[in-house]
C-alpha cells in the first residue's frame, strides 16, 4: 500500500451517506463499513440506492451529506486508482476493438502499455475470449460483454472491486469461473463488494451484508448472525413414514422425499421429534432450517414499504 493508504481494519468506510435527486432522497443517511479483505455483499430491490452509493464511492456523484473513506482517504483520483468497478450497465464502446479498451482502461489505471497488453492477453485467455480479441465490441454476446467489462474492472489488479450485478447475462459456467476470479483475488488481498439480485450467490461468497431499500439501510452485519436471530422457521425430516399426528396442512414433500415442516401454532422442533420417536420411525435426518436470505430480503422490505 502507497504512503496516502494507511492500514486499516475497513477498506471502505461510509458515514451518513445522503443523496436527494428533486425531492427524493435516494440514499438517506447509509452509513456501513466493509472490512479488508471480505467479500462483502450489497443489496437491495430495483431503485433501493444500491447504484447511487456505489457512485458516490467512486466519486461519480457527489453526496449532498455524509462522508466516503477509501483505503482510510477521500475517494480521489490518486486512491481510485487502486480500485476496479463492473458498472449494472455495460459502458464499453461498441466500435471499439476488444484489446484496445482493455489496454486502453489498464493505462488509465496506471499501466504500461507492455503490462497491460500482457495482462489483457492473459485475462482473454483465461476468460476463453482471446479468439476475440481483435472483435469489434458490438459483435460480442451480451455475456462476453460482461466478461470483457470483468476484464476491465480487474486488469489492474485492484485492492478494491465494486461490482454493480456482476453475473447479470452469464451462463453457469461463466458465473462459476468468475466466483472463481474473485476468490483467487480475495485470496490475493482484495476487497470485494458485489451488488446483486440472486441471493444464493451472496448466501455463497458473503459473511456480511447490507441491505437498502428506498434509500434506507435496512440490515447490516453477519449474514449467519442475522439468519439466527430470526430463528428456525421450519424442520426437515428424512424418515421413512410420518407419524399420525403430524399429517396435517402443516407439512410440504419436497422432491426428493423429505417432509418439511413449518414452525408454528404450538408445533416446535422438539415435538416433531417427540412425534418421531413415540412413533417408533427412524430418523436419517433432522434439521433445523433458518430463514433463507430471499426470505429475510422479502420480509424486510416488505416491512418497510408498509411504515
Amino acid at each position: 500500500m502507497s504512503a496516502h493508504m494507511p492500514e486499516s481494519a475497513n477498506t471502505l468506510e461510509i458515514d451518513g451517506l445522503t443523496k436527494t435527486f428533486g425531492r427524493r432522497a435516494v440514499v438517506d443517511d447509509v452509513s456501513f463499513a466493509v472490512r479488508s479483505g471480505e467479500i462483502f455483499g450489497f443489496l437491495g430491490p430495483n431503485g433501493s440506492g444500491k447504484t447511487t452509493t456505489i457512485r458516490m464511492v467512486l466519486g461519480i456523484i457527489r453526496p449532498d451529506g455524509g462522508t466516503v473513506s477509501v483505503f482510510g482517504s477521500r475517494p480521489e483520483l490518486s486512491v481510485l486508482q487502486s480500485v476496479g468497478y463492473l458498472p449494472e450497465e455495460a459502458g464499453l464502446p461498441p466500435k471499439a476493438r476488444v484489446v484496445d479498451i482493455i489496454r486502453y482502461l489498464g493505462r488509465l489505471k496506471g499501466l504500461t502499455h507492455i503490462e497491460a497488453e500482457s495482462r489483457a492477453d492473459e485475462l482473454l485467455r483465461r476468460v476463453g475470449l482471446y479468439e476475440h480479441r481483435s472483435a469489434k465490441v458490438e459483435t460480442l454476446s451480451q455475456g462476453m460483454r460482461q466478461m470483457i467489462q470483468f476484464i476491465v474492472a480487474i486488469v489492474h489488479r485492484p485492492k478494491l472491486l465494486l461490482l454493480d450485478e456482476p453475473f447479470a447475462g452469464l451462463d453457469p459456467l461463466n458465473v462459476q469461473l468468475m466466483k472463481q476470479i474473485l476468490s483467487e483475488h480475495r485470496q490475493a488481498g482484495a476487497t470485494i463488494m458485489f451488488s446483486t439480485h440472486i441471493m444464493s450467490d451472496v448466501e455463497e461468497m458473503c459473511e456480511r451484508i447490507a441491505l437498502i431499500s428506498d434509500g434506507h439501510l435496512l440490515l447490516f452485519g453477519d449474514l449467519g448472525g442475522i439468519r439466527r436471530e430470526r430463528g428456525v422457521k421450519s424442520v426437515q425430516v428424512q424418515a421413512p413414514a410420518v407419524p399420525e399426528d403430524l399429517r396435517d396442512d402443516g407439512l410440504t414433500i419436497l422432491p426428493d422425499g423429505t417432509v418439511e415442516y413449518a414452525i408454528g401454532d404450538g408445533r416446535t422442533p422438539e415435538r416433531i421429534f417427540q412425534s418421531y420417536a413415540a412413533s417408533g420411525i427412524p430418523v436419517d435426518r433432522f434439521e433445523r432450517m433458518l430463514p433463507s436470505l430471499t426470505d429475510i430480503f422479502i420480509e424486510e422490505v416488505s416491512r418497510a414499504r408498509q411504515v
